[in-house]
């Protein structure tokens, strides 16, 4: 059966928090994987990477990161310090994520995240200054073995790569061993003509998935066609991981960046652990259902 994880904040309104308190909470739930935000890996000592390392060993949970690139980061920027930048800052976290035993990243990494405040008529020249980047990337993503997935999000988080095929088009320019495409069903929903379609576009490209229904709660309480989504991962033979991304609490970082503007959820912690293991069995159920088990 695929690993099943989710990604912390489902829970904490901030990108930071203790993070050995939610490796012990999945593994009582059943999870494999917990997600996180890589970019507080930045402020850490190695002292408290080497304990939240230890107690993921002890727990048997996988640890996995995201990221959303700052604009001041921004890789596909045109002003050289910006984009230089850029690139040694997710250098970095390709190294921290290194020394956590990890093995990929995902999310919005590519471009600064969310949309610009300038005029896009052509994003041509925009695509090859992130491919340039990215292709530096990918060097040091070799030599520490780490996979970099490139998220395809909605139109109102970035402007590079918003579908499968971009993505996949993304991945083929940069033309790394060490880079893969990483779909979401919340932006496919917003995004693609069929999800089911872009999944089997995706093919063996696809090297990782996030799961959230239509209105970012977890998969089965929105509309979202979850039989179109399994079927088509059955279909590619997909072995990977796929960890769930609902946002459902307003408030704090992650309730602005989210744009989460009312509770989604009943905002307690065992209503929301109710939900996480709901979610678990739902997903569960899928791969049996479709022969993924």
């Amino acid at each position: 059966m695929n690993k099943l994880g989710i990604f912390t904040n489902f829970w904490e309104k901030n990108w930071d928090f203790d993070h050995q308190k939610y490796i012990r909470k999945v593994q009582k739930i059943g999870f494999d994987i917990l997600e996180f935000q890589a970019q507080p890996l930045l402020d850490m000592s190695k002292e408290n990477m080497s304990e939240i390392k230890k107690c993921a060993d002890d727990c048997g949970i996988e640890l996995t990161y995201s990221l959303g690139l700052d604009m001041k980061y921004d890789v596909s920027s045109e002003n050289d310090a910006v984009r230089l930048g850029g690139i040694e800052y997710l250098k970095r976290i390709v190294e921290r994520i290194s020394y956590m035993d990890g093995r990929a990243i995902s999310g919005v990494g590519y471009a600064g995240w969310g949309s610009p405040d300038y005029i896009v008529n052509d994003k041509s020249a925009m695509l090859e200054r992130s491919v340039a980047s990215m292709r530096e990337i990918m060097k040091t993503a070799k030599d520490y073995n780490i996979t970099y997935c490139v998220e395809a999000v909605n139109r109102f988080e970035s402007v590079l790569i918003n579908t499968a095929a971009e993505a996949l088009d993304y991945v083929a320019r940069v033309d790394s061993d060490h880079i893969g495409v990483l779909l979401d069903t919340y932006h496919m929903n917003i995004e693609e003509d069929s999800i089911g379609d872009a999944i089997r576009l995706a093919g063996d490209k696809l090297f990782a998935v996030h799961t959230g229904d239509n209105n970012r709660r977890c998969p089965g309480r929105g509309h979202i066609d979850f039989d179109e989504v399994f079927q088509a991962l059955s279909d590619i033979g997909y072995k990977g991981r796929i960890v769930s991304e609902p946002f459902v609490q307003m408030g704090g970082e992650v309730g602005r960046d989210i744009k989460v503007w009312r509770n989604l959820e009943e905002p307690t912690e065992a209503h929301l652990d109710e939900e996480a293991a709901y979610l678990l069995k739902f997903e569960q159920d899928m791969l049996r259902k479709y022969g993924m088990d």
